[in-house]
């Protein structure tokens, strides 16, 4: 047996020897934390050997600082790593991880480091997390000793092979501190506040194989600072770490760090978990698939009288998966009936949305888009493990009585696959959309006097309230007013509360006295004011998990707006990381403002500074994903030829080359009110 205390000890010194002769660490490429151990610890930027042994001084030599400056040499000079491996994590990844860190699809992390005596017990630990809803993160041996055991490796699986040697588990550690300074509001080099948030927040766990130098031994005792339980299953001895069996080391793991689990196994042949939502299956690994302009294929939820169906029954009608031809596209119903006291015809829709998040639950099943115009794909994997379409059926139902237990006491599923029928679904399916879209179209701010608000992300950004309005999405562009309404009903406990307006102050901006009443309260005081449409007044807080930034450019009297996957540097000479920086964990920034996609579509986008006439820069990825709805409501409202006005990075990469071509297009941001 190893003795964790001598190896920690034998560990630290040969770190701090090391630390002493190094020469070229570098911050990592596509985050705003530059080394984020290092900075949130001590506020230092690491980028030169000076400042390296800096931080590690200032740190009180600090183990994961010293690791982490010296895996960043490796970086530096060639050391990038290489498929299977990700390496670093950027924070453009990390950031559209947030909302699912707070939703309940994801519980937990992980980092499973060492290499396992047995690549059998490592599998069963890795599908283990990934069903009990855990983002897990390898490092080390571990990786290869996966190879060949069937379990799928990669960002879409939630099962993230960090690197090739155990000194990378070093990112379970960075991830944390970015998630802290991004969403929690951790002020760097503030690290009594980093460490109390990681270890109140931050539901993290390590499991430890074999095959650890005293080093790594070192880095992963450091880690206990951060509040994370390590659980051995190699020959690591110590008070301080807890000794496990592989049979039980999720379980003590996650019992430790007091994360619940209440995920129940489905009785179907593939595995089922959020884990899995992510992935794609190409048409190379697909055995069959269903729509996708291949074939007809609609899916429906519909409410019954309690009584009118039977819990659990599946029903298919029309051929199995087994009768269909490899590779061949096949007409797809799916029907979801639901019964409960407290279901209203209302939840329908919204419910619904939920059949591609359950489909895609699944290991070798995939799914996307919504209504009549869904395409499903079922992986020759599962097909040779006896997958069927109606284990999709069962998939739904065993989902659907799960997460909405309290709502639905009954829940039947019926999969049609004979075309005639399917059509003939379809055509009464698509009079029921038509019902349902002629009920919400058109809803604006001043029909309701009631908005929503979510502090899901209070979880990470304690003093965020996001309020919900109905021509204003959440930020993070997940939830809209009717799903705000509807989930207050369903839990009226939640995250999702009702926000009075109350008297008006200031119709422009969006100012209401029930508003700020709220948000005061929620916010713990921290807030006092909030303007619903206004980037420059009292703009709504920021958690971190939004889509896109909009914020001020004075020199040209206008506004700009950058969505998290642009990787460039924009006019304002900042990325979206480091923007994201400076606005996220619940700040309210005036001439910043974190947005949704959709909002940029609504009469309401920048209202408070005069309207859409203020954009004048955005992503040209950004613009072409928006590009019809947006020319749509531009000529709506009256200005059909600015969307061409609009610049990209194509059209000026900088602010002078942005006030050049905005003067040449004759922008109407020029003409209106000064911003300042």
């Amino acid at each position: 047996m190893t003795d964790v205390k001598i190896a920690v000890t034998s560990g630290e010194k040969r770190l701090q020897n090391r630390i002493l002769s190094i020469s070229t660490p570098r911050a990592y490429d596509e985050t705003a934390y530059h080394l984020p151990v290092s900075y949130a610890l001590t506020g230092l930027a690491v980028h030169d050997r000076a400042t390296a042994q800096e931080a590690y001084a200032r740190s009180g030599n600090n183990t994961i600082v010293a690791a982490e400056c010296l895996l960043s040499e490796q970086f530096a000079i060639g050391g990038k790593e290489h498929a299977p491996y990700t390496g670093f994590i950027g924070d453009t990844v990390l950031r559209k991880l947030g909302y699912s860190l707070v939703d309940g699809s994801i519980l937990g992390l992980a980092l499973v480091i060492g290499t396992p005596d047995n690549a059998g017990l490592a599998a069963g630990i890795c599908r283990e997390l990934q069903e009990k809803y855990m983002l897990t993160f390898l490092s080390g041996g571990v990786v290869p000793a996966l190879s060949g055991t069937g379990v799928k490796l990669g960002l879409e699986y939630r099962l993230i092979p960090l690197g090739s040697t155990n000194t990378h588990g070093i990112h379970f550690a960075d991830i944390v501190a970015r998630v802290a300074m991004m969403f929690g509001g951790v002020t760097p080099g503030d690290s009594g506040r980093l460490l109390k948030y990681a270890t109140e927040r931050a539901k993290a766990i390590v499991i430890v194989f074999s095959g650890l130098s005293d080093e790594d031994i070192a880095l992963v005792d450091a880690m206990r600072a951060l509040g994370f339980p390590i659980v051995s299953l190699g020959p690591y001895s110590g008070d301080a770490w807890i000794t496990a069996i592989p049979e039980d080391a999720v379980r003590v793991g996650m019992e430790a760090k007091g994360i619940r689990v209440t995920v129940t196994a489905i009785p179907i042949p593939m595995a089922c978990s959020p884990a899995f939502e992510g992935k794609s299956i190409r048409k190379e690994e697909m055995y069959v698939e269903f729509g996708g302009g291949r074939s007809p294929a609609f899916e429906l939820l519909r409410m019954r009288r309690p009584g009118e169906i039977k819990d659990g029954q599946i029903t298919v009608i029309g051929p199995e998966i087994d009768a269909m031809t490899e590779g061949s596209a096949n007409p797809l119903g799916i029907i979801i009936e639901v019964a409960g006291k407290s279901m209203k015809k209302d939840y329908e829709p919204i419910l619904e949305r939920r059949i591609h998040n359950f489909v895609n639950y699944g290991e070798g099943s995939w799914h996307v888009a919504q209504r009549d115009l869904i395409w499903v794909r079922i992986s020759k994997e599962a097909v040779a493990k006896g997958v069927r379409i109606e284990h999709i059926g069962k998939l739904l139902a065993g989902k659907f009585r799960m997460d909405f237990s309290a709502l639905l006491d009954a829940v039947a599923v019926t999969l049609i696959t004979d075309e005639k029928k399917v059509l003939a679904a379809k055509d009464e399916a698509e009079k029921v959309y038509e019902e349902r879209d002629a009920r919400i179209q058109g809803m604006r701010d001043e029909d309701v006097d009631t908005y929503y608000s979510c502090t899901l992300c209070q979880t990470f950004a304690p003093n965020h309230v996001c309020v919900i309005t109905p021509e204003r999405p959440a930020l993070c562009g997940a939830i809209s007013w009717l799903d705000g309404k509807i989930a207050y009903e369903i839990s009226p406990a939640g995250p999702n509360q009702p926000v009075k307006k109350g008297a008006l102050i200031n119709a422009q901006n969006g100012e209401y006295e029930g508003v700020n009443r709220f948000v005061k309260k929620t916010s713990h005081g921290e807030i006092d004011r909030c303007s619903l449409y206004s980037v420059m007044e009292y703009p709504m807080t920021c958690c971190g998990c939004f889509e896109c930034i909009a914020l001020m450019l004075p020199e040209v009297n206008g506004i700009m707006v950058v969505n998290r996957e642009f990787k460039g540097v924009t006019p304002s000479g900042m990325t979206f990381s480091t923007l994201a920086g400076t606005i996220g964990g619940g700040a309210q920034t005036p001439g910043f403002a974190g947005i949704s996609k959709n909002y940029i579509l609504s009469d309401r986008f920048l209202q408070g500074e005069g309207g859409i006439e203020r954009l004048v820069w955005m992503p040209i990825q950004l613009k072409d994903e928006l590009k019809n709805r947006l020319q749509k409501k531009l000529s709506e409202q009256g200005h059909a030829d600015l969307f061409e006005k609009i610049a990209d990075e194509t059209k000026a990469a900088t602010i002078e080359e942005l006030t050049t071509y905005l003067a040449g297009v004759d922008h109407p941001a020029l003409s209106m009110k000064p911003l300042v």
